[in-house]
């Protein structure tokens, strides 16, 4: 799989995180509502693959997910602080969970269906 494959899959994900936590919070589900809750982690996922990109990694990998959920999360956390929003410590952890969930997990899945089996000897 492409790096640029590998990023679109992971903001897609954010997107979908953002999306989710306002359907669950019965907050508006419109296209202005879904990006400002989505940007600060969109913006911490790009930072999270230019660490990827700066070790030489393709970006598809299940270490390459963790980086980029760990970055995501701090950073976003962060910058949602910055520009007024909350992050309580229920959400911290919500969040954390969600993200390991959707970034690493679809790595780990991406690894499952593509190992090349060993020969049988």
């Amino acid at each position: 799989m492409g790096r640029t494959t590998a990023a679109a899959i992971d903001a897609a994900l954010v997107v979908l995180f953002a999306a989710i936590g306002r359907a669950s919070h019965n907050e508006e589900m419109d296209v202005i509502g879904v990006s400002t809750t989505a940007f600060p982690f969109l913006v911490a996922a790009a930072l999270g693959w230019g660490v990827v990109l700066l070790r030489r990694r393709e970006g598809a990998g299940v270490g390459d997910g963790l980086w980029i959920w760990l970055i995501t999360l701090a950073i976003g956390m962060v910058l949602r602080r910055l520009l007024g929003d909350g992050t309580a410590g229920a959400f911290i952890i919500v969040a954390g969970i969600t993200l390991a969930l959707l970034l690493v997990g679809w790595r780990a899945v991406w690894a499952l269906l593509t190992r090349r089996r060993r020969p049988s000897a």
